[in-house]
């Protein structure tokens, strides 16, 4: 089943269940989906899905550091819910140590030697890590090992 169908037979469920919360992320989520198929005329693949509930979750956490550093903590609790429920959505993110090796593996494929091999490590990785891993994270790792 892709994300899509899932999301709707989730919001059905959360309509049964009366979880507004659940309900309430889903229905945007959604809404964010059909806006962009309305726009590109086509539909959607799944790393499309998956890059609009990360581009969710991003407004999010950036909400939560907004009403975290307002104090309040009403909205900041809101806001984690929310980012629960979508990160529910999206693939089992990868750990710093398992970016650390497959980093090292692509250096050493590579044969990148500093600094100014940074674009070309980092060209190789992404294909491999999309949508599991951090591009800050991986992007650090890359530069603290060249």
């Amino acid at each position: 089943m892709n994300l899509a169908d899932r999301l709707t037979d989730d919001m059905k469920q959360a309509m049964k269940g009366k979880d507004k919360l659940r309900l309430s992320v889903i229905r945007m989520v959604r809404a964010a989906i059909k806006n962009r198929e309305i726009d590109s005329a086509s539909p959607l693949t799944e790393d499309d899905v998956i890059a609009i509930v990360r581009k969710e979750l991003k407004q999010r956490r950036d909400s939560l550091l907004a009403f975290e550093s307002a104090g309040r903590t009403d909205l900041a609790d809101e806001a984690k819910a929310e980012i629960s429920i979508l990160e529910s959505y999206l693939p089992q993110q990868f750990s710093e140590s398992e970016v650390r090796a497959l980093v090292e593996e692509s250096i050493a494929s590579i044969g990148a030697k500093g600094k100014s091999d940074i674009g070309k490590v980092m060209s190789d990785l992404m294909p491999k890590l999309r949508g599991r891993a951090d591009g800050k994270m991986v992007q650090q790792i890359v530069q603290s090992l060249l």
